[in-house]
């Protein structure tokens, strides 16, 4: 008997039976724009090998001005369909199903040829787009219907019309970016007729036997958004028109509410997937912070759904059912939701990959083959990057021992863990903890190594991590004076903090200090409130009427940085907003371009461009950057032996797990 009933059973939609409840929700990677389609075909296979019962692709732009960047890839040439095909041939033949997303980016377009109903420019892009005319309507019609019958002709199972997140066709609906006054703006029956007509043309060009699922916006959480009565009218218009599926959207790219991120509540919206499943008679799939099969299954089993998207787990474990289907679900590699290495790699141009899974994006060039030839292996340091190397070099073949100084593994992971918002990262060192001992680790927990121990083993990895930099503070000895990790391991803090340095360190202790009771990220409720999400029911858009109300701070805190610029701008490109406006509604001040002179015993002495100011704290926190831990490194060679140096103890860069597994991965690979 399976754990999970509601997540395996098989779904019928008639003309085709899908095996599970699972589908693998589109995902830019970047991949299609290399041009190299054995790696696209890989990537998706080994998607389709791991169980998942439908993948949906990255957005294909239905044309140029379509596409979310110049030359961004779509079906636009026979040799487009060609390449495709050997995608949908890959995926096929490793017993899976697939459907090509069809996405116009409309004013989210990078590009000055950006169209949209009307020329509202976006406040993500610096181009204002043209309105369209009702040629230029048709015209866009007439693409993505063409990219549909050219999909079908790829080979793909279907498709998925990108209808949600603010692009092309949710300009359409919202009068926040629907301004027009002919057949196609005004009253709602006008703004949703491109939607229903692509619908239609689309179901007409494809024929009956063709997966058709339209990504729909539940809650736009923009000003001027879908009323939920629009979004039942929507559904039901789409669904006559045609639709096998309705897919669940939430939030627009440039909505100020966190969506997806570590910080949001798991199944954070399937509430409103839920009212909307009565309204309709076809499938409806929710969406949006789903990373367990625990967490699938109650949503299915609570009736909140047909089926769940999960889109970043399939890079985190393309094995995910497959390992939830045989038991063995404490193996699955967690999304963490930390958009590290996927999004942040997406919004910067960059190919995707993910910080649990270096070989996401990546399968044809880093594999994990076993050898001919076991080595005997030593990792110091049971952190990201030495438990990573431990795992592929013994899951290789190899003999592989770790040692570890502390009594548990995970090393600085175990900081991050104790950050309100950052819960996810529990998970993550628990299947660190699994996989070691599922790989046959050797694990020497208590035990700080010394050269004698590493005598007679064929390969050394020096992972030894980091160590804080001492920032050279007159009077920092004193006992209000303490280092980020005394304070996030429960040393006492005052009431009123100064937070010096305000690197990803500082806002993390920051968060934790003005935070007090429940984590928002575990309440979902307290989440909603803290952000201003209401219910598109109440409200157009479904932002709450009294806006964001977050509860008191624990403590006053003030974040300080030397550098004269905005305190975060180097944060992660998708999630740093998210962590200035985290603290700015627990009221922390956030201050740049100061020099710290001296502790006093009432606080911090500070030069400023005003010039001296004495900031009166109780408690000063130091998170003033790390240095690399080298001095095992440099005893070995001092003694002439050649180690391999990962992760802090090679570069201490604001604790980089991502690169610090990448490291360890291609490491254990190349024994």
């Amino acid at each position: 008997m399976t754990l999970y009933p509601h997540m395996l059973a098989p779904l019928d939609l008639g003309f085709v039976t899908l095996p599970n409840r699972v589908v693998m929700g589109s995902m830019h990677t970047g991949l299609e724009e290399t041009g190299d389609w054995a790696r696209v075909a890989e990537f998706y296979a080994t998607r389709a090998r791991g169980g998942v019962a439908l993948i949906v692709t990255g957005g294909m732009a239905p044309n140029a001005e379509g596409g979310v960047f110049p030359g961004a890839a779509g079906l636009y040439t026979p040799q487009d369909i060609a390449n495709h095909l050997r995608v949908t041939d890959a995926v096929h033949a490793a017993g899976g199903r697939i459907a090509m997303q069809i996405l116009h980016a409309g004013r989210y377009a990078y590009s000055k040829d950006c169209v949209s109903a009307s020329a509202v420019k976006s406040p993500i892009s610096p181009f204002a787009p043209r309105a369209l005319d009702a040629e230029g309507i048709e015209a866009q019609v007439a693409a993505i219907v063409t990219a549909a019958a050219r999909a079908q002709q790829a080979g793909y199972d279907g498709v998925e019309i990108m209808g949600s997140e603010g692009y092309f066709l949710n300009q359409f609906l919202a009068r926040h970016t629907n301004k027009r006054t002919d057949g196609w703006g005004g009253d709602y029956a006008n703004r949703m007729r491109l939607p229903v007509e692509v619908v239609r043309r689309v179901r007409d060009a494809v024929g009956p036997k063709f997966i058709l699922i339209y990504r729909i916006s539940l809650i736009d959480l923009i000003p001027d958004g879908s009323t939920w009565e629009e979004v039942v009218l929507l559904a039901r218009a789409v669904e006559a028109a045609g639709a096998t599926m309705l897919n669940t959207g939430i939030g627009w790219h440039e909505a100020r509410v966190p969506t997806i991120a570590t910080s949001v509540p798991r199944a954070a919206f399937a509430w409103l997937t839920q009212r909307l499943r009565p309204e309709v008679s076809i499938p409806v799939i929710t969406s949006n912070r789903i990373n367990t099969p625990e967490v699938a299954e109650g949503i299915l089993a609570s009736g909140q759904a047909d089926m769940v998207s999960m889109a970043r787990p399939f890079l985190a474990d393309p094995d995910f059912v497959a390992k939830a289907a045989a038991g063995r679900a404490a193996e699955i590699a967690p999304c963490i939701a930390c958009n590290q290495a996927c999004l942040d790699h997406t919004f910067s141009g960059k190919l995707t990959s993910c910080l649990v899974n270096p070989r996401a994006c990546a399968e044809t060039e880093l594999t994990y083959a076993p050898t001919d030839t076991p080595k005997r292996v030593a990792i110091v340091g049971a952190g990201a990057a030495g438990m990573m190397c431990a795992i592929v070099a013994a899951g290789r073949g190899h003999h592989a021992t770790l040692f570890e100084a502390a009594a548990e593994v995970g090393g600085l992971l175990n900081l991050a863990k104790v950050i309100p918002g950052k819960e996810e990262f529990r998970g993550l060192v628990d299947w660190f903890a699994t996989s070691l001992d599922h790989a046959g680790v050797t694990l020497r927990l208590n035990h700080r190594a010394t050269p004698a121990d590493l005598a007679g083993f064929d390969e050394v990895v020096i992972a030894t991590g980091v160590t804080p930099r001492d920032p050279e503070i007159a009077g920092q000895d004193a006992p209000h004076v303490l280092g980020y990790e005394a304070v996030l391991r429960g040393a006492p803090v005052g009431k009123r903090v100064a937070v010096v340095g305000a690197g990803g360190i500082g806002f993390d202790v920051s968060e934790f200090l003005v935070h007090q009771g429940v984590s928002a990220t575990e309440d979902l409720d307290l989440w909603k409130r803290e952000w201003g999400v209401g219910d598109p029911a109440d409200v157009a858009g479904g932002l709450a009427a009294a806006g964001p109300q977050p509860g008191p701070p624990a403590r006053a805190v003030t974040l300080l940085q030397r550098k004269a610029e905005k305190p975060g701008r180097r944060l992660g490109k998708t999630t740093g907003w998210i962590h200035r406006a985290a603290l700015a509604m627990k009221q922390v001040q956030m201050r740049g371009g100061v020099t710290y002179d001296a502790v006093v015993p009432q606080g911090l002495q500070l030069g400023t461009a005003a010039g001296p100011e004495l900031l009166a704290v109780d408690t000063i926190v130091l998170c003033t950057g790390q240095v690399p831990n080298r001095d095992l490194a440099d005893a070995l060679i001092a003694a002439g032996q050649t180690p391999h140096i990962i992760g802090g103890a090679d570069v201490a860069a604001e604790l980089d797990a991502k690169r610090a597994i990448d490291q360890g991965a291609r490491l254990g690979a190349q024994f």
